[in-house]
């Protein structure tokens, strides 16, 4: 029996058929499925519902990304959330949005790659378990793809009307949200429009409000397909426009983000074998500043950042029999610019080009194997990749302060452009169900670039990749890639009453690249870089340099049927990072944390009350000045009803005894609006009544 993760009201549980539709090959010992949005599934098939009724505590994918089996979120604004796996996070994870991996358009990840999969869109979140296949892409860690909605073939031979819409409501910063996807479809066409539109108020806790958390995103496009060749050709195009929203963890909030998406693909067969072609197009513009959504600065230290990045890129696959298996042969070509310049709106002769015009390139082949031999089955995959990436030429304004003119001198007149080969290996093997079990294991060498930040930085900035710690940060041209040595080993167990699906990992990882101090008087402003920190509030700035590290944990979902209807589900999740240069600990490692849930699974309703709980995190960066964090718990209570055949409400109450926690992940609130000292860390939401309506046909 296959079995496949959902979300059953806010917790995960085994199911039996294949729970990703667009892949034939998805394999329930190589990957989780959230289904985000849908119907009621079959309970006495599957054992679980979509989660529908569940908490989302925000407009952030990262927040149902949290709740799995290794998964955590890093909380730097109701939009900006990112995702952690493992201990892991920002480029790290080969994280995609319908299939696209595409560049963040701002240095400081205010737009990570979820930003752009709101929730009334998504159809399900497709995580990679353990690490990613060779043929998505490089990345350090595992990753996920955030699946859209769309109106598929119609099988009944007429043509079809079908929607897909979801509508909440919530009272903790009155926040609105809805869209969905409609079209029309016939057996050899399609084509759906789709919509979003999400805006909330400044986010209220128990003691007041969270000062500078509004948020406004809007988003809509097109998907259309066609049937030619015994194949489907595709096109998706997307317009995400991001108003003023609020980011307390950073120097600045968004002004804007305006960025477009679009995707031609192919996939049909070609002889006994199958080929898949895609082209991507992607660019993204973005503002943000330090007055309009917080207290403005003088006039002197008004400063507002101008980025853009574009992602051209262009894949191709041919998969055929092979070995006694399946052989997948493909390649991929990544054009990246990076750019951006920071202005004083008061100053005319105040700018500088802090990343200018930054260019990777990315040329990637593979060779992946899936086959069986009796009982076992395996995925076997080589990657190599080609780097190439330089900077362009600073430019400044007259008003630029002394020290920052001769650092920008300094680097115009340096080697700006270098290359890189990167190889990744990926072993994955796990059994054939028998007795209930499926057990499973994975080797792997998987690689990560440093970051263009972290190359490129020259000059001390808060830009940090989504740190938000609020340290200043310089980068190194001469960093090298991270490589590491991946082992990982559990079970899937599954009958009619229990399921357990426990993992052990372990991730050796040299050259990781983590913030140290400058240099070995941090405190002595001995150096035009320290002198310039300085200046900019940080007198001991960090660089960013190779270390050697290791992440090691264990986590697990289980539920238990039992009694008629009734059932306990939960989530278990332990990670813990650490030099191994020196005796610290690693940055920003999420702490324990257990999810339970009892749910009363009715044919037509459900009710779920939730207990989270997170421990104290006393493993803490020495070298990063990172504060431990208090534990918390968290109760929570909500249900669903299925009213008639395609129309769902949902409703809920979250924390419901108004507790103030700060989860370990949060950033440090630099906003001195609101009810939140500056300094501490940004708390959770408060009490929060909640309710959901949904439709579909």
């Amino acid at each position: 029996m296959k079995v496949r993760l959902l979300l059953n009201a806010g917790l995960l549980a085994l199911a039996a058929p294949s729970a990703y539709a667009q892949s034939n090959s998805a394999e329930p010992a190589l990957m989780d499925v959230i289904i985000v949005s849908g119907s009621r599934r079959d309970a006495a098939v599957e054992t679980a519902i979509s989660p529908e009724a569940a908490p989302r505590q925000g407009a952030d994918i990262t927040l149902l990304a949290a709740r799995t089996p290794g998964g955590a979120r890093i909380a730097n604004g109701e939009i900006s959330g990112q995702m952690q796996y493992r201990g892991l996070f920002g480029e790290r994870l080969n994280l995609r949005v319908d299939g696209q991996r595409f560049a963040s358009g701002g240095p400081n990840l205010m737009d990570p790659a979820f930003h752009y999969a709101p929730a009334p869109l998504v159809a399900s979140l497709v995580i990679d378990r353990g690490v990613s296949p060779v043929s998505k892409g490089p990345g350090l860690a595992g990753g996920a793809d955030a699946v859209f909605k769309r109106v598929g073939f119609a099988e009944s031979g007429e043509t079809e009307f079908r929607y897909d819409a979801v509508a909440s409501w919530s009272s903790v910063n009155d926040g609105v949200s809805g869209g969905g996807v409609a079209g029309v479809a016939s057996d050899d066409w399609r084509v759906n429009f789709l919509g979003a539109y999400e805006e909330g108020d400044d986010v209220e806790f128990k003691n007041g409000v969270i000062g500078g958390s509004s948020f406004n995103r809007a988003v809509y496009g097109a998907s259309a397909g066609v049937r030619v060749f015994g194949g489907e050709l595709s096109f998706d195009l997307r317009r995400h426009d991001t108003g003023p929203s609020g980011n307390p963890p950073f120097p600045m909030d968004i002004r804007f983000f305006n960025s477009d998406f679009a995707r031609l693909s192919y996939e049909g067969p070609v002889g006994a074998a199958i080929l898949r072609l895609a082209l991507d197009y992607i660019d993204v513009e973005h503002a943000m500043n330090n007055f309009d959504l917080r207290p403005a600065p003088a006039p002197m230290m008004l400063r507002e950042a101008l980025a853009d990045a574009s992602t051209r890129r262009a894949e191709g696959s041919l998969e055929f029999d092979a070995f006694g298996g399946k052989l997948k042969l493909g390649g991929d070509l990544e054009e990246v610019r990076h750019d951006m310049k920071i202005v004083n709106p008061a100053n005319a002769g105040f700018f500088v080009k802090a990343y200018p015009d930054i260019e990777q390139q990315r040329f990637g082949g593979f060779a992946e194997w899936r086959g069986g031999a009796g009982p076992v089955e395996s995925e076997i995959g080589v990657r190599i990749d080609r780097h190439e990436y330089e900077a362009g030429v600073t430019r400044f304004g007259s008003a630029l302060p002394m020290g920052p003119a001769m650092l920008a001198n300094a680097f115009n007149n340096s080697d700006r452009s270098a290359s890189d080969t990167t190889v990744d290996a990926v072993l994955r093997v796990w059994t054939q169900p028998a007795g209930g079990f499926i057990w499973r294991a994975t080797l792997a060498r998987k690689t990560q670039l440093p970051g263009y930040i972290q190359r490129f930085g020259w000059l001390p900035l808060n830009a940090s990749g989504g740190l938000a710690d609020g340290n200043i940060y310089v980068g190194d041209f001469n960093l090298q890639p991270e490589k590491a040595l991946i082992a990982e080993i559990g079970f899937d167990y599954a009958s009619d009453v229990f399921y357990a699906r426990p993992t052990i990992y372990l991730r050796r990882i040299d050259d990781y690249i983590q913030g140290v101090p400058f240099d070995a008087t941090p405190g002595v402003a001995d150096t035009i870089i320290e002198m310039v920190s300085t200046m900019n509030g940080d007198p001991t700035p960090l660089r960013w340099a190779n270390v050697d590290a290791r992440l090691y944990g264990f986590d697990m979902d289980a539920g238990f049927k039992i009694a008629g209807p009734l059932r306990i589900d939960g989530v278990f999740n332990y990670v813990r990072g650490e030099r191994r240069d020196i005796d610290d600990d690693l940055y920003r490692i999420a702490a324990p944390s257990a999810t339970l849930g009892l749910s009363w699974d009715a044919s037509r309703w459900s009710a779920t009350f939730e207990a989270r709980g997170v421990a104290d995190q006393n493993k803490v960066s020495l070298t990063n000045g990172e504060t431990p964090s208090d534990g918390y718990v968290v109760l929570s209570f909500y249900g669903d009803v299925e009213i008639t055949d395609g129309v769902r409400l949902s409703a809920g109450v979250e924390n419901i005894a108004d507790k103030v926690y700060r989860d370990h992940l949060a950033g440090y609130n630099r906003n001195g609006f609101g009810d939140v000292a500056v300094g501490e860390r940004v708390p959770g939401s408060g009490r929060s009544v909640f309710v959901r309506l949904s439709l579909s046909n």
